[in-house]
């Protein structure tokens, strides 16, 4: 069973629009003093983000491993006007393989949170590859604490067309957490039920700064919400900025 199969199809129907709203907002304040051109949309899913940042003038290389999620991406052509259509490209982030040089680039939706500590570090070090000098990485991700507070729990997610379950297992000897995920769809009078697996890692924040560091970023700022606010101790998602 793999992440993000049968769940591609109905993710944008399950998952709130307002989100990628905000982070394009983001996005775009960061990037517009700069003259930043070129953006790299890292993990971009069903490429609401991608698309959106391309409605605001942006060249996007949109990246991700599901061939499934990319398929509703390149989908989405008829639900926007203007800018260039974003390049679309099947490729995990610690394999990530560009034809060129970004000018910045993005991760949302706690997709670093998906990659085990030790490929973690070579996706970060593949992104400082290929951004240009001067160039802004930002990327958000689930704390540990938040993590852990899900042991136990399930979730609801649902639309008119699916029905969508995540059961919630923290491992401390593992440092991650693991989701069943049931979906049930319809097919006319009837539901089907699809079930897939997905993992979450807990990463330090402070032992993250230190890795960006080690990997040649720099001015690392931790932030606490969209838009982006100073950090707080409550926060259960911490949003990043860093420089090249």
């Amino acid at each position: 069973m793999t992440a993000y199969g049968a769940l591609a199809r109905f993710y944008d129907s399950l998952m709130p629009a307002q989100a990628y709203t905000a982070w394009a907002e983001v996005c775009h304040t960061l990037f517009r003093p700069l003259g930043i051109r070129t953006v790299l949309d890292l993990a971009c899913g069903t490429g609401r983000l991608s698309w959106l940042l391309s409605e605001k003038g942006y060249e996007v290389i949109g990246v991700d491993r599901s061939s499934e999620m990319l398929a509703e991406a390149m989908a989405r052509p008829e639900e926007h006007t203007g800018g260039m259509a974003p390049l679309f490209i099947c490729q995990s982030m610690e394999e990530l393989d560009l034809y060129g040089t970004v000018q910045a680039a993005v991760c949302s939706m706690d997709s670093l949170n998906y990659l085990a500590p030790e490929t973690l570090k070579e996706a970060l070090r593949r992104v400082r590859l290929f951004l240009e000098p001067g160039g802004l990485f930002a990327f958000d991700i689930h704390t540990p604490e938040k993590l852990r507070s899900m042991d136990g729990e399930n979730f609801i997610d649902e639309s008119e067309d699916a029905f969508c379950v995540w059961s919630a297992e923290f491992s401390e000897e593992e440092g991650a957490c693991d989701y069943v995920v049931d979906l049930f769809t319809r097919e006319g009078r009837l539901w089907r039920r699809s079930t897939e697996e997905h993992r979450e890692y807990a990463h330090d924040p402070e032992a993250l700064c230190r890795l960006l560091e080690a990997l040649g970023f720099s001015a690392v700022r931790i932030c606490g919400g969209l838009p982006l606010r100073e950090r707080r101790e409550e926060d259960e998602r911490l949003f990043f900025v860093v420089e090249t």
